[in-house]
């Protein structure tokens, strides 16, 4: 009778690990050869199409936190107001009442002191408040 060897059921090999190398005093290391520069290659040119027009620039609207306020003007002011709103559309250019005191404003900010305060001192000052009507006495 033959016999058979018997086998036994191998274990899982661990796996080894590298053995951690010692660092090198700094005087021992070995000196690393300098790496050579690659060699130049001339570099392509890219060929732009010569009838390639940009595109506009896109303007980022900014949201603006607005006031509302109400005030009193003298009848003659408004007037103006309402003169300067028609040379506006005479020029192609409607504007509104608002547009138009913000613009003055802007006109204002301009100023050098001297003339700032010339432009205001032209202006009589009024009382605060709402004016009283003279129709609401009537009826």
């Amino acid at each position: 009778m033959a016999t058979t060897p018997k086998t036994t059921p191998r274990k899982p090999m661990a796996a080894k690990k590298a053995p951690a190398k010692k660092a090198m005093p700094a005087a021992k290391a070995p000196a690393k050869a300098p790496a050579k520069a690659p060699a130049k290659v001339p570099a392509k040119v890219p060929v732009k199409p010569a009838a390639t027009p940009k595109p506009a620039p896109v303007e980022v609207k900014v949201k603006h936190k607005l006031v509302r306020d109400s005030f009193t003007i003298p009848k003659a002011e408004y007037v103006v107001l309402e003169g300067l709103k028609q040379r506006a559309a005479e020029l192609k250019r409607p504007t509104k009442k608002s547009e138009l005191i913000r613009a003055g404003i802007a006109v204002l900010k301009q100023m050098g002191d001297k003339e700032f305060l010339a432009a205001v001192g032209t202006v009589p000052s009024l009382k605060t408040g709402r004016p009283k009507l003279a129709e609401a006495k009537k009826a």
